[in-house]
């Protein structure tokens, strides 16, 4: 498997953080991120951008993590 690099783990931690707060709001109606930086402040779009963006580079990237 090919070694993943700084930006590969940082778009891997952000789009398991934006999994992980969906289940949130699917299962408990909260939305982390929301709490933590505010409803749709800047910063809460940030968050969310990035992780819409991470999304789309691990789709592309994705064959390199299936590669031996």
């Amino acid at each position: 498997m090919n070694k993943l690099n700084g930006l590969d783990w940082l778009v891997l931690v952000l789009v398991i953080v934006g999994g992980l707060n969906w289940g949130l709001i699917g299962l408990f109606d909260f939305n982390l991120v929301k709490f933590i930086f505010g409803d749709m402040s800047a910063l809460s779009r940030i968050i969310y951008t990035l992780v819409g963006i991470s999304a789309i580079y691990l789709a592309l990237i994705s064959n390199k993590l299936t590669k031996k």
